[in-house]
């Protein structure tokens, strides 16, 4: 496997350094380690070439188990349910690509999602396995993704986000706030709540900043416009849940919704609308806006 090819495949790949244990080989380890995963599939993947060795090579059934030792391998779903929605490419060249994310469609494997999400969609459709996103928006949200092409220019765009070089506009339908003055801006320190994958408000130094506006009224319902400052986790739905206008079918804010199954009449009412930043390669001003529409 040449270099640029095993760079691309361990960007697809999750790395395990061997724990102690006196296990004979890394089949052993691997069964043992991840117990949910049963032999057999260990088997499979192994016989499938889907665990590579720390120079990207496949590893044989019978590797002799070492502690440290590094394994790449690619997480499986088994009868993993295709997600029936489909992503646009607004925007690709050799280095940037701009994608339109619908509601419910993860950016990255995680959990019982791999190949039903779209860094995996995109990777196939333009058959660039080198693809990286260069920010996350929820699984639940709807808009604008950007992804590196290239692995030479990709810490330039990288840092667009931590040094706030790119502005983000954000739109949500929630429930009116008549008793607030618009525009304003909400700043709050944002900490991991329960159950686990939630955000909640706590004390302390803030470390979150969102400007909210008002763009369009519709009796009960508003149209708000949301600009991100900073981009913690569920920022802008904790935002406005705090405000006492959780956004329209948020299914963890204000309150965890138990046994919800994705209801694809009913999206999460938030989108990544526009994006806007100085090209770090190019040097030109790159503006995109998302084809999607919240209706009301």
């Amino acid at each position: 496997m040449s270099t640029s090819s095993f760079s691309a495949a361990r960007n697809q790949a999750s790395t395990l350094y061997l724990p102690p244990g006196a296990w004979h080989t890394v089949l052993d380890c691997l069964c043992e380690h991840f117990s949910a995963i049963g032999r057999d599939q260990w088997l499979d993947r192994i016989a499938r070439g889907r665990v590579l060795d720390g120079f990207g090579q496949p590893i044989p059934l019978d590797l002799p188990y070492k502690e440290g030792l590094r394994i790449h391998y690619f997480r499986e779903v088994r009868d993993e349910k295709p997600i029936p929605v489909i992503e646009s490419i607004l925007y690709a060249d050799e280095h940037l690509v701009v994608a339109d994310k619908p509601h419910f469609l993860p950016v990255t494997p995680a959990g019982e999602y791999v190949e039903q999400t779209l860094l995996r969609r995109l990777i196939r459709r333009l058959d660039n396995p080198h693809l990286v996103p260069l920010h996350r928006i929820d699984r639940h949200t709807a808009g604008l993704v950007l992804f590196s092409a290239n692995p030479d220019s990709r810490s330039a765009y990288q840092s667009l986000f931590p040094t706030r070089q790119i502005e983000k506009r954000y739109e949500a339908i929630a429930p009116a706030l008549p008793g607030l003055s618009f525009p304003q801006v909400h700043k709050s320190r944002l900490v991991e709540g329960e159950p686990f994958f939630r955000m909640q408000e706590g004390p302390g130094v803030s470390n979150t900043e969102t400007a909210v506006e008002v763009k369009e009224k519709n009796g009960n319902l508003w149209r708000y416009g949301l600009y991100p400052v900073t981009g913690k986790k569920h920022q802008l739905r904790v935002h406005m849940s705090a405000l006492g206008a959780g956004i329209c079918n948020d299914p963890f804010y204000p309150q965890v919704l138990k046994d919800v199954v994705d209801d694809y009449a009913n999206p999460l009412k938030l989108l990544a609308q526009a994006l806007r930043f100085t090209d770090p390669v190019t040097g030109r001003e790159r503006e995109f806006e998302s084809s999607l529409v919240l209706d009301w």
